[in-house]
């Protein structure tokens, strides 16, 4: 059986930037198993799959381990893929996913997610957390999948140089760590080992948290973010309540087919 797959940097100004994600689009779902071998077979952070239902499409992503219940970058490459390589006439997209409806419409080269708001709180820190991030944070939160937490500048961030299997041990899906940017209003970067990724070159779930933090710490509702991984991303995010929005660009770096 051959399938189409494409390979998209998601939030990245230019090619080899952002954060890369394999899409594959789907007639029908195939078993669950074969999914996560493709997902593990392509080795990026996230692969999605998805199936057109009537005028909406059902979206689904895989680590190289797991199947998770949100992944922003590679939504915003289906949505690059879906718009370009589909026959698309439409500017907006409406998904289905493990996490709701999420909405997605393009404005020039900017595509927009439209997201749920994480729903967070403040949190002890895990020791494993200060021990393998090496430095102490000013406050901790626990989100519905991640930790989040926020360091005095973005030297500290820019620094950090985790023990990844010491983060392993904290129960959540990821580790986010923020503060406020010098030329943006704040930056992160996101570790994941127990989901089979390191660090994540630009998450947009993570958003989902971040912007609803920065905007009562800032005092706005539209920012702009930074992602400090090697390959950095740019993101625009806007704050709407129990929604957030979060915005940037798509580069394709390969079309072309698998078979399986």
């Amino acid at each position: 059986m051959k399938l189409k797959l494409y390979q998209v940097d998601a939030f990245a100004e230019k090619l080899f930037s952002g954060n890369p994600a394999g899409v594959c689009p789907l007639e029908q779902w195939l078993p669950d198993d074969l999914m996560q071998n493709i997902a593990m077979e392509n080795n990026l952070a996230e692969t999605s799959f998805f199936v057109k239902e009537g005028d909406k499409y059902h979206i689904r992503w895989f680590t190289p381990l797991v199947e998770v219940d949100l992944c922003g970058h590679a939504t915003l490459a289906t949505s690059h893929v879906i718009f370009n390589y589909t026959g698309y006439g439409k500017d907006k997209i409406h998904f289905i996913s493990r996490s709701g409806d999420l909405f997605v419409r393009k404005t020039g080269e900017i595509i927009i997610l439209n997201f749920p708001t994480d729903k967070f709180e403040r949190s002890e820190t895990p020791i494993a957390l200060v021990e393998g991030l090496g430095i102490a944070p000013l406050e901790t939160y626990k989100g519905l999948t991640d930790f989040m937490l926020v360091y005095k500048d973005q030297e500290q961030i820019e620094k950090m140089q985790p023990d990844l299997r010491l983060l392993s041990r904290a129960i959540s899906r990821g580790v986010i760590v923020t503060a406020k940017g010098n030329d943006c209003d704040f930056v992160s970067r996101f570790f994941a080992p127990r989901a089979g990724i390191d660090e994540d070159p630009v998450t947009g779930s993570a958003h989902t948290t971040m912007i609803p933090y920065w905007h009562k710490k800032l005092g706005k509702t539209e920012m702009t973010a930074r992602q400090l991984s090697k390959r950095k991303g740019f993101l625009h995010c806007k704050y709407l309540d129990d929604r957030v929005e979060i915005g940037g660009k798509a580069q394709t770096y390969l079309s072309g087919e698998i078979e399986v």
